[in-house]
């Protein structure tokens, strides 16, 4: 389903130095010796344009001056204390921006050293708020599937990525951890459905699975708002959480999503083509920190995971935060988290993210996000999707909003099933491709059916304070080599 396991020739690349780490990948990637703003510099002196932000992270670029400074003066002055024996300035300062950027849906914070630790610790919160709550049945979530929570074995549970459980599936917890539709329309959607139609049947399918469990055994339902890496970008129909968070309301279960790569401005709205028109979402023109409040029925959570636009790469950091209801329900009873690890709201790590959301406010960097996602989209719709377009018959969607896109393919089609890939993946080729030329995307396959075995999309996802001749660099490179794919598989 991902990079992770599509093994590409690394066509024309010089020849790796020796490296005692074992990657993530089948082939040893680049070294990066340096970075500025989007451009990295590799070691053999080539410099790419990174056009995903590493994995949607790197959300002001590299190498910043005011967050150099904000590290520097923090390791100076405090590197480290342990969360259980002393807090610390930066950590009480970002608890109390996260909570007030959720315009009162927040009441408490905690943090971590990443998106799976958030999510996990988004597990154990909600298991140990019905605990507290004397209602030790509730023992069960339900997330979707096509989706993807993290990681570690509890999260890869609760995700629905094919390729990323398999290795692990005989020790993934089964019995606690259920699963429904995935809400991606332009797939699943029925002929004869209205949208309203699609999202009522996903409501009654979620009911369903509360009603098949037993309704008072579920702790709750948790769904990316907007999907990242295991379909590319997805935002769900219109009506769809309002629907969702119903059901956990009927019957009392906490309502979680996760932002962790679609949040903190990642998906800061416009008008985003494949996308529903905004209402409600907060202040359109400055755009909104949490994908909810725009792409998520503007429906607060009970719970919510945060991590890679947080620290924006300069550290190491994801948080949780959690709503007044979970945050009485711990302070009522025995009055603290039951969960924590040795790096928990690191001072260095809490430093890095506030200065990464200082500037972004500062610079008005969310706004500039939405300006430069809207021309993306159009750009790529422009080159892609034109009637004379090499690659038109098949492009499936361009989708998504803010600095967040995907471009997704269908090889079912009949020009699609003449293409030779000579086994291997066309989102894979594509991005080793353009690496090549000087460009990083993030090609992911398996998103187009449950099984995780059809389909492929590149994600976009760069730094929010790109610039528009920057994102004509990437789209120019892009289709070059998708272009240059294409012919070489005729």
């Amino acid at each position: 389903m991902s990079s992770d396991t599509d093994k590409v020739p690394d066509k024309g690349a010089p020849t790796p130095r020796p490296t005692a780490i074992l990657h993530r990948t089948p082939w040893q990637p680049p070294v990066a010796v340096s970075g500025r703003g989007i451009y990295i510099t590799l070691e053999d002196g080539r410099e790419v344009i990174d056009a995903v932000g590493g994995a949607a992270v790197a959300c002001v670029g590299n190498g910043h001056p005011v967050i150099r400074e904000a590290l520097k003066e923090q390791v100076d002055k405090l590197a480290y204390v342990y969360n259980m024996q002393l807090s610390n300035e930066p950590a009480e300062e970002l608890a109390r921006m996260l909570v007030d950027s959720g315009k009162g849906a927040f009441e408490l914070c905690g943090f971590f050293a990443g998106g799976s630790e958030a999510m996990e610790g988004a597990i154990k919160l909600a298991r140990q708020y019905w605990y507290e709550q004397k209602e030790p049945q509730r023992r069960n979530f339900i997330s979707r599937h096509l989706s993807y929570h993290g990681n570690t074995v509890t999260t890869l549970s609760l995700s629905g990525h094919p390729t990323r459980r398999a290795p692990y599936d005989q020790i993934l917890q089964h019995d606690n951890f259920h699963k429904v539709s995935p809400a991606y329309g332009k797939r699943f959607r029925r002929p004869e459905e209205t949208e309203e139609q699609y999202v009522e049947r996903l409501r009654q399918e979620l009911e369903n699975k509360f009603l098949e469990l037993g309704p008072d055994t579920v702790i709750g339902f948790v769904a990316e708002t907007v999907v990242g890496a295991t379909t590319g970008a997805l935002p769900a129909p219109k009506g769809y959480f309002k629907a969702m968070k119903s059901v956990c309301s009927k019957y009392g279960a906490l309502f979680i999503l996760d932002e962790v790569m679609c949040g903190m401005g990642r998906e800061s709205p416009g008008l985003p083509r494949g996308a529903w028109n905004l209402t409600g979402g907060g202040d359109v023109g400055m755009g909104t920190t949490h994908a909810w409040e725009s792409f998520g029925d503007n429906v607060p959570p009970d719970i919510q995971a945060v991590a890679k636009g947080l620290g924006g790469g300069y550290a190491s950091i994801g948080a949780i935060l959690m709503s007044k209801r979970v945050a009485d329900g711990i302070r009522d009873k025995d009055g603290f988290w039951k969960h924590g690890h040795t790096y928990m709201a690191h001072p260095l790590s809490c430093a890095a993210a506030i200065a990464v959301q200082k500037v972004i406010g500062a610079e008005n960097l969310l706004e500039n996000g939405r300006q430069t996602g809207e021309y993306l989209a159009s750009r790529l719709g422009e080159r892609l999707q034109s009637p004379t377009a090499l690659a038109q018959p098949i492009v499936f969607d361009v989708r998504g909003g803010g600095s967040f896109w995907a471009v997704e393919f269908d090889l079912n089609c009949p020009e699609g099933r003449q293409l030779d890939f000579k086994g291997q993946r066309l989102a894979m080729v594509v991005q080793a491709r353009c690496l090549e030329k000087g460009l990083i995307v993030m090609g992911m396959t398996g998103g187009a059916n449950i099984e995780g075995t059809e389909g492929d999309h590149i994600i976009f996802s760069p730094a929010y304070n790109i610039e528009i001749e920057e994102v004509d660099k990437v789209v120019e490179i892009f289709v070059d080599s998708l272009e240059q794919v294409l012919k070489e598989s005729s």
